[in-house]
């Protein structure tokens, strides 16, 4: 008996990101309406980040509100229907349950139903392992369009009195629609772990102790605020930079640099190593809507465009990185 010919998947050749939809919190919280609990001042909040509103949801917005909006703004943009979405991918740390994924309630609720939908948890990183995943789908000929979702609500985790990570975030919704392009859109992309500092970034206490002591109060974010930092400005810059040789692309060809809105600090100290001229439009979005960790890139690129059309077809460097510690980076072309 012959051996049958297996049949496999094939795609396009190219891929690119075709629009951003965006929604943030409805809520302005301002450095002031925060300080009181941590022992602060506006004036030390700016110094040390950068930030000076947040956004953040009211009791009722779940995440889930927040990406159905973006997503809706993104296929709209994009030409499309829902139904032609052959994958959705969110990444979250702010589910309201362990299980089902939020990426099938959205599927659901925009209409992306039989779609293969799943939820990405790599936090400040996890929109460039939606954008890295959705690209070889669709080069796999696994889907033709994907929609990459980065949404939180990180006010749910935020303690008020915590002095090292809670007065930075802010609530609010990415989305990006990824199809074939006729030439590289995306390009190859440089991720990866340092489990060594899993620690570094993530929860006061596991879900089981908290189940365990009742009268104890709920898990909620922190961060060893000086060993995240120096991570980020030392190591990050590198990996930003070896993105750029994986794309084949000088800073000076960037028209823009849209790197996870971690802290203002860090986000200079970035430019500066890399070495980025003047022409490089860089996003600092962090000042008026806060850290959202995996919603801050779509998010900060969805207002690049807004006050900066003309930046619409140049190439982006975009980098995540944040909990776990986990890291991703890659050039794209803005739509």
């Amino acid at each position: 008996m012959s051996t049958p010919t297996l049949h496999q998947s094939t795609g396009s050749p190219y891929t690119r990101i075709y629009a951003i939809g965006a929604a943030r919190g409805d809520l302005t919280v301002t450095n002031d309406d925060i300080a009181g609990p941590i022992d602060s001042s506006d004036e030390w909040i700016r110094q040390r980040t950068g930030v000076i509103t947040r956004m953040r949801a009211s009791a009722e917005v779940q995440a889930v509100d927040l990406a159905e909006a973006a997503a809706r703004e993104a296929i709209e943009k994009a030409g499309i229907t829902a139904d032609q979405i052959g994958a959705v991918i969110v990444s979250t740390i702010s589910n309201v349950v362990q299980t089902p994924s939020l990426a099938a309630l959205l599927a659901d609720r925009i209409g992306a139903t039989p779609a293969a939908a799943y939820d990405v948890s790599a936090a400040c990183a996890g929109y460039t392992y939606g954008i890295a995943q959705a690209d070889a789908f669709v080069r796999a000929g696994l889907a033709r369009y994907v929609l990459v979702v980065g949404a939180e609500k990180l006010s749910d985790f935020a303690k008020p009195t915590d002095r090292t990570i809670s007065f930075l975030l802010g609530d609010g919704a990415g989305a990006a629609i990824v199809g074939p392009a006729d030439e590289p859109g995306i390009s190859a992309t440089v991720w990866g772990s340092d489990g060594s500092k899993w620690d570094a970034v993530g929860m006061d206490r596991p879900i089981k102790e908290a189940f365990d002591d009742p009268d104890g109060e709920f898990p909620t974010l922190r961060q060893e605020g000086q060993t995240v930092f120096r991570w980020a400005v030392w190591e990050m810059a590198k990996v930003a930079q070896q993105a750029l040789d994986a794309a084949g692309v000088a800073p000076e060809q960037l028209a823009a640099f849209i790197p996870h809105q971690a802290n203002m600090r860090i986000i200079d100290e970035f430019a500066k190593q890399l070495k980025l001229p003047e022409s490089v439009v860089v996003a600092r979005d962090i000042a008026t809507t806060g850290n959202t960790s995996a919603a801050s890139i779509p998010l900060a690129t969805h207002r690049l465009l807004e006050e900066h059309p003309e930046l619409s077809g140049g190439l982006a460097l975009q980098i995540g990185f944040g909990a776990g510690l986990v890291f991703g980076a890659q050039v794209v072309r803005l739509p």
